[in-house]
Formats: structure tokens, C-alpha cells, sequence
């Protein structure tokens, strides 16, 4: 049986394709486009799908969508009713939109699928499935557990915000929710909204500031913002928000608050109020989701928990919960966001809606390590970037190996994409642009110079799985970047009496270990554990670097620049080399050095996207 599943219309459109219940495909839609989160019907998602398994639209037994559209507008029309008079502006400014639309999601789907084929069955195939139930199955049915508990957070679904759901075996049902206006995600972004950054992707800047500052605000957060009981639920006082009418996160009761007004990223700068703020929502993050978590244990009496929604990629709370023991295991879907709901809406499908029995290997989830996109073959990996242009050199496999790890070794900036590309928001060794965590300048280097952005943002390091606990704190596998640890005590540099005095981005040029380019200001990464069974190739790379240069770690951050999805295809990653300041770029067996590049395809990569 073969299902597909569709999220669209709102925000990170994507597809996946499961068949007898195993992961064929998914994708989102912004790696075809190149529009960054991109919200359009996933065409090509789904065109990719389609031909990853080489079946047409005639073959799929279901098509489910990740959510409800009339429960979605009963939400909208509610809350505007109960606010009233208030929200009128932001009320005419969404009911043309839905009732064009939106409120007409089934038609304008079976429109759009019907170009697949014309003779698509729409009133039979076509199903829709609760936004949080889809975040559940998404991260239930592809874990390593038998049975689980599911934790889900996000801004706000139909009515849903926050749910909790008990999985086992092929099934799975929502048992605790909290509803709209009261959002754990929302809180967040109102903060990411206060702080100058854009919501639904400026979130991450938020949590990558926050070990700069101070949390200085939690008590005034607490006292005044979010009712917080012991078993995590919360009510929000709408007294300080605008999201529920209008057309901003915040309002000037919240300003008033905390003594400044919204920060206008085109003009103010950070200051250390912005970072103080940052760690202090941060910090009520992980108390909220701590809460949740006990509460969770209490009542269920759960060995294993799951997470999704877009709150589970916040992976410093994640980090805390492991820490915190309150579970045996944890496993976080990689493609937390709305992304993910269209995996789950595929596999709601068919565990849920078909009864498809489900099978559980030990130790070992179900996502194929996340890599589910699009792979190239090496013959057409030359010819589009010959027809691009490129000068290259075609390496076999060792060669490729000890080419990039002695590049990496000088401390080059290195455009990596190999293999199938990966699901979800982090670039897992797939397309990544990798560097040596060693350099004191790489840090700063990739943000300023190759990914054109704010010098704060930390960087991830991959390390070889079985080094894990030689250069971290973590006793877990992480191999979806979903879990902040601190850097081993032995590889921490201790700061002079100076440096320790030093605010704000300040300590951003203090080394904190023997890899500054990856250890945050707080002693803290972002890692991920690279294991030879997912990614053999990756995992090669870095054994080489071991070789070369004692350490199993490399820097990996995404490959794109600010504003720009991940790359997809040779092309799209020979603009970002020509487009950029990285100094060499490997496309399958393909070896690009920048120097040996025509000058006249170099592309002016700053100011080429709208700033996320």
C-alpha cells in the first residue's frame, strides 16, 4: 500500500511517500523552488516522490493531508468573535485569503493533484488528518521504541498548541492537549518578534543568542506572561500579546513590560537587554518543557519519549531533558516543523487509517538517517556542472576522501554534497559546508564570509559516533542535531580573569576549548553523531581527518548562505561555491578548487536572497 502524504498552504510545504509503512521519499518544497519556506502546493515534492519509488499518481492507494482546514477557520472565526471589536483590521485582512482558498482546501488539493492525473479519485483517496496527531505519527511510527510516549509543540494547529499522545505498536492516540491562544511556540516567537527577528525562522537566532546574555526577565516572564502550573500546562495573559487580532506577536503593554520597545532589525542594534531577554525566554522554555516532561512521567509511567512540532528543534531544552534522566530514551523527529506533518500524515495513514501492522528493529529508527531526498549519479553529477561551467577534477573514492580531509586540514572553507539530501531543517553530511573546528577564525570566517550572517551564530561539530564521549558530555547517539551537550571538561580552555569578565558578544572572540569554532560561549554544542551505517561516505571523511590531524570532528553547517534554502542539485551547489567565498566544493567524486573557476561565473551571493 502506498501513501502520500502533504503538508502546504501555511508555512515549509514538503511531501513524503511511504509504502507498507517504510519511508520511500519526502522533501520539502523551498529545495526545489529555492524560495525559503516555501508554503506553495509541493509540486515538486511531490513530483520527486513520485519518481523516487517510479510510480505515478495512479499508483497511490491515499493521499492524506497533515491538517484540518474547517477546524482551522472555526479557530479564526472564534477568535475573532470572542475578541470583538478588537481584530477587525487583522480580520478583513485574512478572510479573503481563507475564502478564496483556504476554506476550500479540498477542491483546490484535488485541483492541484489532478494535474499528476486527470483521473485522480479525489472523493475516495483524498483524507485529512488533526495538524498534532500528524506531528505525533511523524515522531512515533519512526522511532526505536515498541511503545512510547509522544510530546508535540508548536505555535498553534486547528485548535491544538500542545498535546500529548500514548503510542504502541501500530497505535497511537492523543490523550492531554492544550488549545490556542495558549502556545508555548508562540510565547517564543513573540519573544523572536520582541528581539527583531522573524518568526517562524528567526527562532533558532533567538536560542543561538541567549548564552551571551543573562536571564535576567524569567521571573518577570513568569509573574506576568505565562501561568505556569507544576504538571507544565499554562495559560498566556492576552493582555500583553497581539497575535489572537492582529497583525504583530507583541503588543505595547509587553514593551512596556521590559522598558523597550520592539527592536527594529534594519536599524537597532543588539545590545545586551536583546541577549539578557534571549536567555531569559530560553530559560523559560526549558522549565515549561521540563514541567511537561515530569507531568508526562507521573501520570504515564513511560520509559520513552518522543517529540515533535517546532518547539522539539529547540535542542538546548532538548539537551536538558536528556540530561535531566526523566526518560529512559528520547528520539526527536528530525523534521520536527510543519515539514514533518506531511511523514505523518503518510504514516497516520497507513498504520491509522489502514490498520498496517508496524515493525520495530531495536536500537534503530525508521528515517534512513534523514537522508530521503534527491541523489545524483555520478555521470550526470559531470555533465551539469560541465554544462554549468565548472572546472573539475573526477576522483575516486579514497581520493575524494583524502582530498577534502587535507583541504579541511588547511583550514578551508569546503562545499560538501554527497548522497541523497536531507529531510528536515539540518544539514546532516548531505549538503553541508564543512571546516576544521581546530581554527580559532572558522567560526567567524563561515558566518562573516561564506554565510553571510550575524557573527553570534554558533556552528555544529559531526563527530565519528564512536569518539562521542571523548570529545563530549553526551553518552546518547544525536544523529539529527537535536541535542546541545557540553564540550568534555579535558578540552576546555579556562578563561583569565579578564576574559570571564567580559559581556555580551564580546566573549564571542574567547576561545573556550581546544575546537572554538564549535563550543558556544556557554561550553555548549550542537551535536551530531555520524555513523558509518547512514552516511559511510561522511563517516570516511571524517576518519580521515582523525587521521590527519588527531581530531574526529568537523565543523558542519548547512549548505546555503543566509536566506537561501539548502542546495539540492550540483547546479544549485556550484552557484553557492561561485556565489561565496568557500574555497572548495566536492560533488560526488567531482573536486572543485575556486581558484581554477572561470572568474566570470562569480556570483555576488550577499545580497542575492531575502534575509530570513
Amino acid at each position: 500500500m502506498r501513501i502520500l502524504g502533504i503538508s502546504a498552504l501555511y508555512h515549509d510545504s514538503a511531501a513524503a511517500l511511504v509504502e507498507d509503512g517504510r519511508i520511500v521519499a519526502a522533501a520539502q518544497e523551498e529545495r526545489f523552488t529555492r524560495k525559503k519556506h516555501d508554503a506553495a502546493f509541493p509540486e515538486h515534492a511531490i513530483g520527486y516522490c513520485l519518481g523516487e519509488a517510479g510510480i505515478t499518481l495512479d499508483h497511490i492507494d491515499q493521499v492524506v493531508f497533515y491538517d484540518k482546514p474547517f477546524l482551522k477557520f472555526e479557530r479564526l472565526l472564534e477568535t475573532y468573535l470572542a475578541f470583538a471589536p478588537r481584530g477587525f483590521g487583522s480580520f478583513k485582512t485574512a478572510m479573503p485569503v481563507w475564502l478564496k482558498e483556504k476554506l476550500f482546501q479540498k477542491d483546490l488539493l484535488a485541483k492541484e493533484l489532478r494535474r499528476f492525473d486527470s483521473g485522480f479519485d479525489w472523493v475516495n483517496k483524498l483524507l485529512f488528518a488533526e495538524h498534532h496527531l500528524s506531528h505525533a505519527a511523524s515522531a512515533f511510527y519512526p522511532s526505536p521504541f515498541e511503545d512510547a510516549a509522544v510530546l508535540t509543540m508548536d505555535g498553534v494547529g486547528e485548535w491544538t498548541t500542545t498535546s500529548l499522545a500514548m503510542g504502541s505498536g501500530n497505535r497511537l492516540e492523543i490523550h492531554k492537549e492544550l488549545h490556542f491562544p495558549h502556545s508555548l511556540g508562540l510565547l517564543y516567537s513573540a519573544f523572536t518578534y520582541y528581539t527583531g527577528f522573524k518568526v517562524n525562522s528567526g527562532e533558532y537566532k533567538l536560542m543561538g543568542l541567549a548564552p551571551y546574555g543573562e536571564a535576567k526577565y524569567t521571573r518577570t516572564i513568569l509573574e506576568h506572561l505565562i501561568d505556569l502550573k507544576d504538571d507544565g500546562s499554562f495559560r498566556l495573559d492576552q493582555s500583553y500579546f497581539d497575535y489572537c487580532t492582529g497583525l504583530t506577536m507583541t503588543n505595547d503593554r509587553f514593551a512596556a513590560l521590559f522598558g523597550q520597545p520592539v527592536r527594529r532589525a534594519d536599524t537597532d542594534a543588539l545590545t545586551q537587554f536583546h541577549m539578557d531577554i534571549a536567555a531569559s525566554i530560553q530559560e523559560v522554555t526549558e522549565i515549561v518543557v521540563s514541567k511537561l516532561c515530569h507531568g508526562i512521567k507521573r501520570d504515564t509511567g513511560a520509559r520513552n519519549l518522543c517529540l515533535a512540532g517546532g518547539v522539539a528543534l529547540n535542542c538546548v531544552s532538548n539537551g536538558k531533558i536528556l540530561r535531566e534522566g526523566i526518560f529512559d530514551k528520547i528520539w526527536i523527529q528530525p523534521a520536527a516543523g510543519d515539514a514533518g506533518g506531511a511523514l505523518g500524515a503518510a504514516l497516520l495513514g497507513y498504520h491509522v487509517f489502514n490498520h498496517g501492522p508496524r515493525s520495530v528493529a531495536p536500537g534503530k529508527d525508521a528515517m534512513a538517517g534523514s537522508y530521503l531526498g534527491p541523489v545524483f549519479a555520478q555521470d550526470d553529477i559531470a555533465r551539469r556542472l560541465s554544462a554549468a561551467g565548472a572546472v573539475f577534477q573526477v576522483l575516486d573514492e579514497d581520493g575524494i576522501t583524502q582530498a577534502t580531509a587535507q583541504a579541511l586540514a588547511e583550514e578551508k572553507a569546503v562545499g560538501w554534497m554527497q548522497g541523497r539530501m536531507e529531510f528536515g531543517p539540518r544539514a546532516l553530511g548531505g549538503r553541508s559546508i564543512l571546516g576544521d573546528p581546530r581554527s580559532p577564525a572558522m567560526q567567524k570566517t563561515l558566518n562573516l564570509k561564506v554565510k553571510y550572517r550575524e557573527s553570534f551564530r554558533p556552528f555544529a561539530p559531526s563527530v565519528l559516533a564512536e569518539d562521542v564521549a571523548q570529545w563530549f558530555e553526551l553518552a546518547e547517539d544525536s544523529p539529527y542535531m537535536l541535542l546541545v551537550a557540553p564540550v568534555a571538561e579535558q578540552h576546555r580552555r579556562t578563561m583569565t580573569e579578564a576574559e570571564q569578565a567580559l559581556f555580551g558578544i564580546d566573549k564571542l572572540n574567547v576561545p573556550r576549548s581546544s575546537l572554538p569554532a564549535i563550543t558556544h560561549v556557554d561550553y555548549s554544542a550542537r551535536v551530531q553523531t555520524v555513523h558509518a551505517e547512514t552516511n559511510p561516505r561522511y563517516h570516511a571523511l571524517i576518519s580521515r581527518f582523525k587521521a590527519l590531524t588527531g581530531c574526529g570532528v568537523v565543523v558542519n553547517t548547512s549548505f546555503n548562505v543566509r536566506g537561501e534554502p539548502i542546495v539540492c542539485t550540483p547546479e544549485d551547489a556550484f552557484r553557492c561555491f561561485m556565489g561565496s567565498e568557500i574555497e572548495v566544493l566536492v560533488v560526488g567524486n567531482c573536486f572543485l578548487k575556486k581558484e581554477d573557476q572561470d572568474p566570470a561565473l562569480k556570483l555576488d551571493y550577499k545580497n542575492a536572497f531575502e534575509l530570513d
